[in-house]
């Protein structure tokens, strides 16, 4: 009997085969390499420069008393983070942060899912009640702060409009007022970003297949109870992913709270972030290393927040893409 290649002879006379040879992997060629750097180089650079980088800097500047020029000298340690741990105005900031966390998420997402809903029905004029409502997030935060402050000061349109219909007894001081001034301030964060979540919300339901909901249909199951049950859960990865760009947002809120209460209202308003108190105590003050370290704080909640929000909310979605 021939033997093949790759055959051997058991003692007895038996023959078996040998386990074929392993292949060997090819590694990646130096034109792949370069391929590789050459796509993803600028990119990567960016990054370090823009987000590696600063984060360092601010890291090494708020170990510095320093005034914003020149090489820092003053070396303070960690007073700066034990002045901002022991701050009652960051702690202010810090609790109006976590209020505009909760708050957009109770607020924004059960408005933009409702017209989200409605506008995936067949209606008139369904694109241009879209653009309408995606318009307030397209317009400048420095317009719409402007726009607002203007609007609800004491003396401004709407309670000018307010005491014109006979209704002067709800005009108020929406703006100074620290019983008002937080659900004013998510009025306008409402009105602005709702209808970033509308469009996301309904980009998400165009990748349902209408094949399920007309399977419930036919089983006898109510607009309602089709929403409920097929809609809202294969529309979950997308309002975790909202919900994720809405957390990160409110703890870095900052450009509509100073444009529209400034540096100094703010705080007494009850509307000052952790980022309009970075600004006022660091920049304005003249106290840049207090303001890095205020930043690197700022940086490493917002990290932490997210981490957490990964770990525990978005890890269905990443374990099923895997």
């Amino acid at each position: 009997m021939a033997l093949t290649p790759g055959t051997r002879v058991r003692a007895g006379g038996g023959v078996t085969a040998s386990p074929p040879a392993r292949r060997r992997r090819r590694g990646i060629g130096w034109a792949q390499r370069l391929e590789i750097a050459a796509l993803s180089g600028p990119a990567v650079l960016m990054f370090v420069g823009f987000v590696i980088t600063p984060v360092v800097m601010a890291a090494y500047y708020g170990f510095y008393r320093w005034k914003g020029f020149g090489v820092p000298t003053n070396f303070v340690g960690f007073d700066n983070y034990v002045t901002i741990l022991q701050d009652k105005l960051f702690h202010e900031a810090l609790w109006h942060n976590a209020q505009i966390v909760v708050l957009s998420l109770a607020l924004q997402g059960p408005i933009a899912l409702g017209l989200a809903l409605l506008l995936n029905r067949r209606m008139r004029g369904q694109s241009i009640i879209r653009v309408l409502i995606f318009v307030p997030y397209v317009i400048a935060e420095v317009i719409v702060g402007t726009a607002f402050a203007l609007l609800l000061q004491a003396g401004g349109a709407v309670n000018g409009v307010l005491r014109s219909i006979g209704l002067g007894g709800l005009a108020a001081d929406w703006l100074a007022d620290p019983d008002l001034s937080l659900w004013t301030l998510m009025m306008i964060l409402t009105w602005k970003y709702v209808g970033f979540a509308v469009i996301l919300f309904l980009a998400g339901m165009q990748n349902i297949p209408e094949e399920l909901s007309e399977a419930a249909a036919i089983d006898g199951a109510s607009y309602w109870q089709t929403q409920w049950r097929i809609t809202l859960p294969l529309l979950a990865p997308t309002i975790r992913i909202w919900g994720f760009l809405s957390v990160i947002g409110a703890l870095q809120l900052f450009d509509l709270v100073y444009i529209i209460w400034g540096q100094y209202v703010a705080s007494t308003a009850g509307t000052s972030t952790m980022a309009t108190y970075m600004v006022s105590e660091g920049r304005n003050a003249g106290n840049y290393g207090y303001g890095n370290a205020v930043a690197v704080v700022l940086f490493s909640v917002s990290m932490f927040i997210a981490l957490i929000y990964q770990r525990f909310v978005l890890r269905r979605d990443n374990q099923h893409g895997q």
